[in-house]
């Protein structure tokens, strides 16, 4: 079999990826090891469509994120995906956070997003149960449902004759004059496949195929819980400013239903596959986010889940062109914000 491009990788990142370059009037292979697509780190996460505060300008990160947003909400708006505008603040608790929220509101604006500074009054108006002194309402911020997602970009890959190939394992590569051979370990035992152009979108895996190709660039891993709230304490999401450590701090999420989470904490994965939740954490959990949700008592909290993110030195998304082929690695969050956006740029590279 030999196609225009074979898409290693069938998160959303992969599967957007996939969906564009059909789009462009490729053959597509998408090709995922699992049996279903979008079941690691894209299922793992706050399903936040994110407006880009937080990132540095000129990056990636920034860039994939504001482009990301504004295709993503195109997109889910005409192809009935669900998802919602919920806004969100970044609160500051105590007067000294002001001049951070201050900064922050600078980088954000640099970056092209839509925020603004909000008063205590004007907080406790929003969100009733959040304590704090200022924070900067993002009102392009919002929700999506990541498995429907998905499962719309796919069907857009297999609409424009693509191929969705699950339960293959690229075990191997080899150059070929015109491209790339790939070998599959999966469903239907080993098989060599051929494509013209490669996309590795493995995700927690895109260093191991990276290396297949003679890239070496490191990803590391790290592993972030969630606990779930048992009762409806914030309208929209709720984050403290950033801590410092590369993450966006616990913050608090509401999901499409309602429900609400906080999450994700920090911690070095012993694994790429290190899913196991360790609910004694639970007391740090609540201490982090009773900081700005005094309500909150910590038997409200019930262990939810945890997802791993792949990062890389210098903490930007990496895009690596080599010979017909890119890697994507190091996609984290805001990943799902900036699927769409990646994609474009990949398909521009093939056009």
């Amino acid at each position: 079999m030999h196609v225009d491009a074979a898409v290693i990788g069938g998160g959303v990142v992969g599967v957007a990826c996939a969906a564009a370059l059909a789009r462009a009037r490729k053959d597509i292979l998408l090709l995922e090891q699992h049996r279903a697509l979008g079941t690691e780190t894209t299922s793992r996460s706050s399903e936040v469509i994110h407006a880009g505060l937080y990132y540095p300008h000129g990056s990636l990160k920034a860039a994939t994120c504001v482009r990301g947003a504004e295709l993503l909400y195109a997109y889910c708006s005409t192809r009935g995906v669900s998802f919602a505008r919920v806004g969100k603040l970044v609160v500051a608790v105590e007067p000294r956070e002001e001049a951070l929220l201050v900064d922050l509101e600078a980088r954000a604006k640099s970056n092209g997003a839509q925020v603004a500074m909000i008063d205590r009054d004007r907080v406790q108006q929003l969100e009733p149960n959040v304590r704090a002194v200022s924070a900067l309402v993002s009102p392009n911020t919002g929700i999506v449902d990541t498995h429907a997602l998905v499962a719309s970009l796919a069907a857009d890959v297999t609409a424009l004759a693509g191929t969705v190939a699950l339960g293959r394992h690229v075990i191997g590569v080899e150059p070929l004059s015109d491209g790339w051979a790939l070998t599959c370990d999966g469903v239907v035992g080993r098989e060599v496949l051929e494509a013209s152009f490669v996309v590795n979108a493995a995700g927690l895996y895109a260093d191991e195929v990276a290396a297949m190709f003679g890239v070496r660039i490191r990803q590391r891993f790290v592993k972030g819980s969630y606990f779930r709230v048992n009762k409806p304490i914030v309208r929209g999401l709720v984050y403290p400013l950033p801590p410092g450590d590369g993450s966006l701090g616990i913050h608090a999420t509401v999901d499409l239903g309602g429900s609400v989470r906080i999450g994700p904490d920090t911690e070095p994965a012993q694994s790429r596959t290190d899913y196991a939740l360790d609910e004694s954490r639970r007391g740090a959990f609540h201490r982090a986010a009773a900081r700005y949700l005094p309500g909150l008592r910590e038997d409200d909290l019930t262990p939810d889940t945890a997802g791993i993110r792949p990062k890389v030195d210098g903490g930007d998304f990496i895009m690596e062109r080599g010979q017909n082929v890119v890697h994507l690695l190091g996609i984290e969050s805001p990943g799902i914000t900036a699927s769409l956006a990646i994609a474009e740029r990949v398909a521009m590279l093939m056009a």
